[in-house]
């Protein structure tokens, strides 16, 4: 599933097509995307002599050439293009498509022509931007202007929906898949999304009429505001970096405010298609990138001193063959030096190395001193925002980070509030500041599902410390998006209904039990839902982040080894390819501005400068109420009921004996255990993990001593 090459197929086509020196045009929702799939040397290479906007209107008349059209199916484009075939400027018109026409527009077309000169239309599958082959963007960044939310937090904005189903549709078209889809339960907007998905495919049932595979891909629509941790921490690879401290936007990056800029790298271009040096690093971590720059640097000191010494014609011939690539060699080491030396000056200013262990503290738990428990965190964030050096945007980010830790710990209340004076009194500005109620109000713990930070029951707790003693890669890259985890479920066969249900059941499917249910009912279950899908497309509403393409590079890497080591590990997948997407690529600026995009969207009686109230927690047994019994995603990991008195193991409120209200016909003794079969699985699973590297720690010792001898 490389949508990298699929829309580089479609580009190589639309532009192969007449063999003849040609014009191309594009719109302002194409042009990024042949931008990222095609270089100027490939269209060269099929004779575009000149790429314009099929909207600018100085465009010189030159009836010798042959004209391509690359647009999307939208009212502007339409108007574009009939006004350019009614006077028209080039010999002929070959018109592509970027998603599905309808009836009405190619009669519209029909009747601009009337000098006949379009020779060809069809649609070409290219409606999304392919950042990287296992991950596209729709470029749509949620703002005031063109807001992804509807009148409320829980419905879309029309033209927002739009734009989601056609990109959506666009990736399966171009992949040739017809999946299943299924949506995080708690988000009214991914179910939405879903059943509009569905319907797109219903309605078009001949352009989805691929051949049936033995399992049947899978389509998860996911909530960013269900894992809002992610986009704001600090990230610390090569890629993630660029796009968090810089930007990335559309393959491009502004230096142009880097102090002492030269001015042919005032913009700078990252693809990893022509580039090397950025295709082999974009996922390492800062430390190894330096390494490897220093080598990059070596190795064209080495290259550039060899053409110096010329002393026959063999070497002036091999100097000139050479040089090309030499001096290629020379820009692109100039490009990553540069960029890398802003990084490491930024990192510096802003002291990002100190409030980055900070967040991934809180974010993972593992850190000594953090995710521990909510005074240690509050005395390590408290000194944080009391330091100068700081910038306020750092110290907003961590304190969210805080709020979302530690929303329904015991004085969580207070310690939030706490810390939101302090950000006021350090100087950040107070609308900044009501960014962390805001969170709170849209993503807090009440609007989520899953256990984000793994603490809420004894289960989760022990497998958050299990994952502590594996040890991580890096300090600063110890956490892990949200998403894995359900991957990792799915992997085993363990994804739960009621976690993430499918938009349509096929027949014979309990969302109760799944499709066991039905063998055991003696129904056929329907062909391929059995198996763990082969193929599946994350899709995040609301937008993705760099770091959760690391992830999915990581889970596709580790599946690909599996499917290629005889009796590979079930847990890897054994061949499971995912696609990653969403909205947009978030960095913590852009996601900010996210979220003060669905203030309009808040109920009148929300006040952003307050917390939210949140769900009832247990109180102590010295009081007068107890626990209460709604199903909430943080209910305790076992609780033990004897009459009025119950033992709660894990809960929001900590372990302990709590006094519940007496009720008629209640059991004099229960037990609850809602979260003990998966606890018990995760340790189970986290103990073989720690055990295999111990073994592997020993084979190598093993090996390496067998070599010595």
């Amino acid at each position: 599933m490389d949508v990298l090459h699929a829309v580089r197929t479609y580009t190589t086509r639309m532009v192969s097509t007449p063999s003849a020196i040609k014009v191309l045009l594009l719109d302002t929702h194409t042009t990024p995307i042949v931008s990222l799939a095609a270089t100027q040397t490939d269209l060269l290479t099929h004779q575009v002599y000149l790429t314009d906007r099929v909207d600018n209107l100085r465009r010189d008349r030159m009836p010798h050439l042959k004209c391509v059209c690359f647009v999307s199916p939208s009212e502007e484009s339409l108007e574009a293009l009939c006004a350019e075939l009614n006077e028209p400027k080039y010999g002929e018109y070959y018109l592509y498509f970027s998603n599905v026409l309808s009836k009405s527009f190619i009669e519209r077309l029909a009747t601009a022509d009337s000098y006949e000169l379009v020779r060809e239309v069809q649609e070409f599958f290219a409606d999304y931007s392919p950042v990287l082959p296992h991950m596209f963007s729709l470029n749509h960044v949620p703002s005031i202007s063109s807001p992804l939310l509807g009148s409320t937090l829980s419905n879309w904005d029309a033209d927002a929906l739009g734009r989601s189903v056609r990109g959506i549709c666009a990736v399966l078209l171009s992949l040739k898949k017809k999946p299943l889809i299924r949506y995080e339960r708690i988000s009214p907007l991914a179910k939405k999304l879903g059943l509009e998905v569905k319907k797109f495919i219903e309605d078009n049932t001949s352009l989805f009429d691929f051949r049936p595979t033995a399992t049947a891909p899978l389509l998860i629509i996911l909530d960013r505001l269900n894992d809002p941790v992610t986009p704001l921490l600090s990230q610390w690879t090569y890629q993630a970096m660029v796009h968090e401290l810089l930007g990335i936007v559309n393959g491009r990056v502004d230096l142009s405010t880097v102090p002492d800029i030269s001015k042919d790298l005032r913009e700078i271009t990252l693809s990893p298609q022509t580039d090397p040096f950025y295709r082999d690093h974009l996922l390492s971590n800062f430390g190894d990138l330096g390494e490897a720059l220093k080598e990059y640097v070596t190795t064209y000191k080495t290259s550039s001193a060899s053409t110096q010494e010329i002393s026959s014609v063999a070497d002036m011939k091999r100097f000139v063959e050479s040089y090309p690539e030499i001096r290629k060699l020379g820009g692109n080491v100039s490009k990553h030096v540069a960029l890398v030396g802003e990084l490491s000056r930024l990192v510096g200013r802003d002291s990002l190395l100190e409030v980055s262990e900070i967040e991934q503290g809180l974010a993972a738990g593992t850190s000594s001193g953090l995710g521990g428990g909510l005074n240690a965190d509050l005395r390590v964030v408290k000194k944080l925002v009391e330091d100068p050096k700081i910038p306020g945007f750092n110290k907003l980010r961590v304190c969210m980070i805080f709020a979302l830790r530690h929303q329904r710990s015991a004085g969580g209340v207070a310690a939030v509030k706490e810390l939101v004076e302090l950000l006021v009194r350090s100087g950040v500005d107070e609308k900044e500041v009501k960014l962390v109620h805001l969170l709170l109000h849209v993503a807090g713990a009440d609007k989520r599902q899953g256990d984000l930070f793994s603490n809420e029951n004894i289960f989760a707790r022990g497998r958050s410390a299990l994952k502590g003693l594996q040890g991580v890669e890096n300090v600063y890259t110890q956490h892990t998006p949200h998403f894995v985890r359900m991957i990792e479920q799915l992997v085993k066969g363990k994804l739960k209904d009621f976690e993430c249900p499918f938009v349509d059941p096929p027949a014979g499917f309990s969302l109760a039990s799944g499709p066991s249910a039905a063998q055991s009912s003696g129904a056929s279950p329907p062909s391929g839902l059995l198996n763990r899908p082969q193929d599946v497309i994350i899709f995040f509403v609301g937008g993705t982040t760099y770091e959760e393409a690391r992830a999915v590079a990581k889970l596709n890497a580790d599946a690909s080894a599996a499917g290629q080591v005889p009796g590979g590990s079930a847990a890897t997948g054994s061949g499971m390819r995912i696609l990653l997407g969403g909205t947009c690529v978030h960095n913590s600026s852009s996601f900010l501005h996210f979220l003060q995009s669905s203030i309009p969207t808040l109920p009148s009686n929300i006040d952003i400068g307050t917390m939210p109230i949140s769900s009832p927690s247990p109180t102590p047994s010295n009081q007068a109420a107890g626990p209460t019994n709604s199903t909430s995603l943080a209910s305790p990991g076992l609780a033990l009921q004897l009459g009025n008195i119950q033992l709660s193991v894990g809960g929001p409120a900590g372990t302990g004996v709590y006094r519940t209200a007496e009720r008629e016909g209640a059991p004099l003794v229960a037990v609850q255990a809602e979260g003990l079969r998966d606890g018990v699985e995760g340790i189970r699973d986290g103990v073989r993990n720690l055990f295999g590297k111990v073994r592997e720690g020993v084979e190598r010792g093993l090996g390496s001593q067998g070599s010595a001898a």
